[in-house]
């Protein structure tokens, strides 16, 4: 066993420091890709049974989102703070140490977020309203709120699996395991909704079902020891150490990933001041956007192992060369399927909503279009600030997490909707792609510059490679 989990190990390593990188960060990534798909596809299931009961119900699937995001942000922030750490580790054939801190994360990352969820589900109702529900809404908002806030352990659980599969590039048991999930939402969405009438509650349950499902199947890997890392009670250590290594990636991540919650929270109320149909149109534009986003971000998420490794290694030419073959192959996706998608907005849009409705068709397909166009720089940016976060830089990734919700963003809503009313809200999000290039090009020259001056090591020590990170 020990003797096949090195040649694995020793398979992996000559893969990510030796293959072509135009094949190995789709032989990565393609899985992610499928998994980052599925993801998206849970909101895009729940949001399209509900629409079915009214534009209330719609719009608190939307309210919601903000919430979910929030709770992924937190296991991410560990997820991926472990995922950056674990790939430069086992670069470095530091594999024990790597255990060590993959146990440690996700015992962790369970722990605090269901102990973040136990006080928001005692002050639900407010939660929600701060969300941005409107009055109409809030009751749909509630019974959604209560069971995504019970499946939260299971939630840091999925999502922090996901990543340790990722940081050894593992991402075909991580698709596996999104995928199972899903099939299991889509399943029991309808009959949970219609058969068992219990309407919004319904969608939220079986989201809460499909992440438990989602969690056990992740974990069967690790069990059966088909994985390079190793989970076992024993490694869990919780030092200061390995807090802090975690950290210096995870923090940024989840800067980056909780403003997307706050900047969602910001556009559902401003949207709500105009109408429920804004809110619900909103809702499901931004579906629709990140679900191709997400397919092209995998891009990115298959590129950063491979970054990591080779960082770990001392191969620094790898680093950039693997970095602008990640962003040639986004930007000729992001050119084919943002094309696509501007041509049938409309009719994606009308999937969700009455025909009737012609409120949220108009700001929906708006909205769509708008970040169609703006699609190639908003995928550039999140591949750069994954290329920050495989390499351990935690202040320039910071910069760039928030670069576009936080610098860009929500400056752009507040301004954008005040000057042009709902149609400046619906352009307020490709404008703030745009800005964030301007952040992110000056800090990218300046990285891929320094790693040109850098010498390739071709046998360095587990130890000195250790140093890099």
């Amino acid at each position: 066993m020990k003797a096949d989990l090195t040649s694995r190990r020793d398979e992996r390593r000559r893969m990510m420091l030796e293959g072509n990188v135009f094949k190995v960060i789709p032989i990565i990534a393609i899985p992610m890709i499928i998994s980052m798909l599925i993801d998206s596809l849970y909101n895009v299931a729940d949001t399209y049974f509900v629409s079915q009961l009214g534009t209330a119900a719609t719009a608190a699937v939307g309210v919601n989102d903000s919430l979910m995001h929030l709770m992924r942000s937190i296991a991410m922030g560990f997820g991926m703070g472990a995922s950056s750490y674990i790939s430069r580790l086992m670069g470095a054939k530091q594999e024990d140490e790597a255990g060590r801190v993959a146990m440690t994360t996700l015992i962790t990352s369970m722990g605090t977020l269901s102990i973040i969820a136990a006080i928001a589900f005692i002050f639900v109702e407010p939660m929600v309203m701060l969300l941005g529900s409107t009055e109409s809404s809030a009751r749909y908002s509630m019974d959604y709120a209560r069971f995504i806030l019970i499946s939260a352990p299971f939630t840091a659980g999925e999502v922090c699996l996901s990543h340790l599969l990722r940081s050894e590039g593992s991402t075909k048991y991580s698709m596996i395991g999104m995928v199972s999930g899903c099939v299991i939402n889509v399943a029991l969405d309808p009959l949970f909704i219609y058969t068992f009438k219990m309407e919004v509650a319904g969608a939220a349950l079986a989201t809460s079902i499909s992440k438990m499902i989602s969690f056990c199947v992740l974990l069967t890997p690790f069990l059966r020891r088909h994985t390079m890392l190793e989970l076992r009670f024993k490694s869990f250590t919780p030092k200061w150490r390995i807090y802090r290594e975690v950290a210096k990636m995870g923090i940024p991540v989840f800067l980056r990933s909780s403003m997307m919650s706050i900047s969602g929270i910001v556009t559902n109320n401003i949207a709500g001041s105009f109408s429920d149909s804004a809110l619900a149109a909103v809702s499901v534009s931004n579906k629709c956007t990140r679900l191709v986003g997400a397919g092209i971000m995998g891009f990115g998420q298959g590129f950063q192992p491979v970054a990591g490794y080779c960082w770990g290694a001392k191969r620094y030419s790898r680093v950039r060369s693997s970095f602008w073959a990640c962003s040639l192959m986004g930007a000729v996706a992001a050119i084919v399927l943002g094309a696509v998608m501007a041509v049938f907005a409309p009719q994606l849009v009308g999937v969700f909503t009455s025909p009737d409705d012609a409120d949220i068709i108009s700001i929906g397909t708006l909205m769509i279009r708008s970040q169609c166009y703006t699609m190639i720089a908003h995928i550039w940016v999140m591949i750069a600030n994954g290329l920050f976060q495989a390499l351990g830089r935690a202040v320039p990734a910071g910069i760039l997490g928030l670069s576009r919700q936080a610098i860009c963003l929500i400056p752009s809503v507040f301004i954008l909707s005040k000057l042009f009313g709902v149609n400046g809200l619906a352009v307020s999000q490709a404008c703030a792609d745009l800005l964030s290039v301007l952040i992110a090009l000056p800090m990218v020259i300046k990285l891929m510059n320094e790693i040109k001056s850098l010498p390739d090591s071709e046998g360095s020590a587990p130890e000195e490679a250790a140093d890099a990170t």
